[in-house]
């Protein structure tokens, strides 16, 4: 009977942010999670399964919300699965109510809240540990018969507490709701707010008579450290410094591992070759699936890093003191303090960002929050920059100890954010006007991370990138392929121009690779990228560069498994195959001239922070503002913007003779 029942039984989690609650999941959950959306909508659904007495539970993780007064989709979501509203999610039997010891008082009211709907509530109290470390206490048991709820205290980290709510959980599903407190009498009372006042009443006396709090006189060294990180003037150039080394080891760490991947896609690619029979199909698995596949998943060691790192600033709070540190630069542009997070989000993913804009009540403030949204440098960028700054600027110092490379990398992602504000500055004034309501933001405690926590959403994101190469990429890389393969070109291959066979000039092709060129040329592809090659030459880039930038609108990091194809990395298996890096620098014109130069590669490094090369977005954005005007909107301001950007950053380098 008690393991049928815990088949059966749904748990959902439901706190405030910082509380712990992801923590927590994960510790019941393990790998046993996934995420989806909510039918209809694009919150994001976190659900798992918990090893419950002798079963697997269903854990569904809530949005982090303060209340449940559905001023925003967050907080109306939650209180739908709550009731048992939401489409396609059973209603829980338990709400587990994850607390912060450190932040009691504000943490129950959520709690209270929870009363409300005669669901079972067992309470989980995190930040133990944190709250005792500073000599406070807590008397669980008396705060349990206080609320009338089971309260466990909880170290997740640790184990502490866990097979104790497993327990309490259990029971409080086989006994229903109980006698938990209610406020419904409040409603007679005089005034509007009587039933809140009756709310942060109760509060206040449970934690006064269950805590006991330190009161020596001394400063924690939570407020020491935030004098100086959060610091109007030192605070941002240690945020600065920050990002630079972030930026400086997710060159420095990934380089073996991406050449251990780059020879591992080279050697397979060959392997099919010696193996295969020569033809079609060959020429589609060595040329087309490995090398465009290839060349996108040996990034996957900078994308871990990335994800390493914002992961290890979130656990730690310093991102908090972050948004804190970036909430008066966001409302003198007009933009809400809420916005940090989203904007935050983006650079990992902007869909993702885009969705998190859901928080924000104003719908003109969160409007603008999603148009530029797109400006922060996304993980899927992360491969265009390392391959251009591998090309042409690796191994290069400022002062003999600064990477030149993290540098570039660190400026690009300021690019974007100076334009971000640009554009936000003037949305919030024309098309999106409307005043920023005040911010408020809690700064958690400093701690250590979770490390389980930590693997865990790396794992994650790897898994969404890999699955992202597996699918869209390799479809993507089929077609490509085709387009270049298809109509072929049978006919002998034409020498050389003149001006490429010069003896002094530039060293003859070899026969076959002239006969590759002029296949390419001819094929659909090569015509699509020469019917735009007039528009995009004043940004210095060929037809060939033209065909990657098409290619990358479905996803930004294909222009590099398009390039990969293009140059057929990995094609010849002899003692001379070329690295895509090292094709890009060889590549030349028909006129003899270098198709790369680092100005070249500047320049779409400069396209790419500003274009909007994501159809997966504009989707997003369709979905989130219910409208066409706004996707549409967005690609075309963001291409002109792009356009322009780089057209001054070309001729601009030109004119000062950098090329």
């Amino acid at each position: 009977m008690a393991s049928t029942l815990a088949h059966s039984l749904t748990i959902a989690l439901a706190g405030n942010p910082n509380a712990g609650k992801t923590t927590l999941f994960n510790a019941l959950t393990g790998l046993r999670q996934k995420v989806a959306n909510y039918p209809g909508v694009t919150v994001e659904r976190k659900t798992g399964h918990w090893q419950l007495n002798g079963g697997l539970a269903d854990l569904i993780d809530l949005p982090g919300l303060y209340s449940l007064d559905a001023t925003s989709l967050d907080e109306q979501i939650a209180r739908n699965v709550i009731t048992g509203e939401q489409k396609g999610v059973r209603r829980p039997d338990v709400v587990i109510a994850v607390v912060d010891a450190t932040n009691l008082e504000r943490n129950l009211y959520l709690v209270t809240q929870l009363f409300d709907y005669k669901v079972p509530v067992v309470v989980a109290l995190t930040m133990i540990d944190a709250f005792e470390k500073q000599d406070h206490e807590i008397n669980v048991p008396k705060l349990a018969k206080l609320l009338k709820t089971p309260v466990v205290a909880i170290n997740a980290k640790s184990g502490r507490g866990i097979k104790e709510l497993a327990k309490e959980v259990h029971l409080a599903a086989m006994g229903g709701a109980g006698d938990a407190p209610t406020f419904d009498e409040a409603d007679e009372a005089s005034g509007p707010h009587a039933k809140i006042f009756a709310r942060y009443s109760f509060i206040s006396k449970a934690v006064q008579e269950s805590t006991r709090h330190n009161d020596t006189p001394k400063l924690r060294l939570s407020r020491k450290i935030d004098k100086v990180l959060t610091h109007k003037f030192f605070g941002l150039l240690i945020l600065v410094a920050v990002l630079l080394v972030v930026f400086q080891a997710i060159f420095s760490w990934a380089t073996v591992p991406m050449d251990l991947l780059e020879q591992g896609f080279g050697s397979l690619s060959a392997l099919a070759k010696e193996n295969l029979p020569p033809g079609v199909l060959t020429d589609l698995i060595s040329d087309g699936i490995i090398a465009g596949v290839g060349g996108v998943v040996v990034f996957l060691p900078q994308i871990l890093l990335l994800f390493l790192f914002i992961s290890l600033l979130e656990d730690t709070g310093y991102m908090a003191r972050a948004a804190f540190l970036m909430d008066k630069l966001m409302s003198n542009v007009g933009l809400h303090g809420k916005a940090f997070l989203p904007l935050v989000s983006s650079f990992a993913c902007a869909i993702p960002g885009i969705m998190a804009t859901r928080t924000i009540e104003n719908r003109r403030d969160r409007f603008a929050t999603i148009m530029v949204a797109p400006f922060m440098s996304c993980s899927a960028r992360l491969p265009v920059y390392t391959l251009m700054i591998a090309a042409f600027f690796a191994g290069q110092t400022i002062f003999g100890f600064v990477s030149v490379a993290a540098v570039l990398m660190l400026a690009m992602y300021a690019l974007g954010i100076l334009v971000a504000v640009i554009v936000a500055f003037i949305l919030k004034r024309t098309v999106l006007k409307s005043p920023p309501p005040p911010f408020l933001m809690e700064l958690p405690e400093y701690r250590l991370p979770n490390l389980r926590t930590v693997i865990q959403n790396m794992l994650t994101r790897a898994w969404l990138f890999l699955k992202r190469a597996g699918t869209i990429i390799l479809a993507i890389s089929i077609l490509l392929w085709a387009l270049m393969y298809f109509p072929r070109d049978l006919s002998p291959a034409q020498p050389a121009p003149a001006s490429v066979a010069q003896a002094d000039a530039v060293e003859t092709p070899p026969e076959d690779v002239i006969k590759e060129s002029e296949q390419l040329k001819h094929s659909f592809a090569g015509k699509l990228g020469h019917t735009i090659e007039p528009v995009i030459a004043p940004l210095g880039f060929d037809w060939k560069i033209g065909v990657a930038l098409i290619a990358s609108f479905a996803a930004r990091e294909v222009l590099v498994s398009t390039l990969s194809i293009i140059y057929n990395v990995g094609k010849d298996a002899d003692a001379e195959s070329t690295t895509l890096v090292s094709a890009i620098r060889d590549a030349k014109r028909d006129d003899g001239r270098a198709v790369w130069t680092p100005l070249t590669a500047l320049t779409l490094m400069v396209f790419f922070v500003l274009a909007m090369q994501c159809m997966s977005t504009l989707a997003v954005v369709r979905r989130e503002t219910n409208s066409w005007i706004w996707p549409i909107f967005m690609f075309s301001y963001m291409t002109v913007i792009a356009y322009t950007a780089a057209f001054l950053t070309y001729q601009g380098g030109r004119a000062l003779g950098f090329e």
